[in-house]
C-alpha cells in the first residue's frame, strides 16, 4: 500500500525544491511520460568508497509500498529500504558553469567520500 506525503508535511520522506520539480517535470515531459501518474524515483544503493549512493530514475508509476511525495506537480517515489536512508532529505537542482544536475542534502549523512557520490550514515 503506497502513501503520500504532500509538500509541507512535517514527516516528509523528502523536500522537492521548485527548480528540481521544474527540471524533472520537463525531462518526463520530454520522455513522453504522463505526470499524472509517472515520477521520479529516488533510491539509495550500496557503492561508491562511503558505501552507499544515491539512484534516480524515471517510473511509470509507484510501486505498491512507495511512499509518494508529490510537490510542485512533481511525483516522487521513494522506496521503504531507501526511505530510512534519505528521510529529510531535500532534492535540488543546480547549475553552473562547470556542471548542472540534481544534488541530494541529507541530514542523515556522516560521512561522504570526497568526491561526494557516496555517503555513510
Amino acid at each position: 500500500m503506497s502513501t503520500t506525503a504532500d509538500s509541507g508535511s512535517p514527516s516528509e520522506t523528502v523536500r522537492v525544491t521548485e527548480d528540481a520539480a521544474e527540471q524533472a517535470l520537463s525531462l518526463l515531459d520530454g520522455e513522453g511520460l504522463d505526470t499524472d501518474v509517472a515520477g521520479l524515483r529516488l533510491f539509495v544503493q550500496q557503492g561508491g568508497c562511503a558505501g552507499l549512493s544515491y539512484g534516480m530514475r524515471f517510473d511509470d508509476a509507484p510501486e505498491e509500498d512507495d511512499t509518494i511525495v508529490e510537490s510542485h506537480g512533481l511525483r516522487v517515489f521513494v522506496d521503504p529500504a531507501s526511505e530510512q536512508y534519505i528521510a529529510g532529505s531535500e532534492l535540488d537542482y543546480e547549475s553552473g558553469l562547470q556542471a548542472a544536475g540534481f544534488d541530494v542534502t541529507n541530514p542523515n549523512v556522516e560521512a561522504e567520500c570526497g568526491c561526494g557520490e557516496s555517503f555513510r550514515t
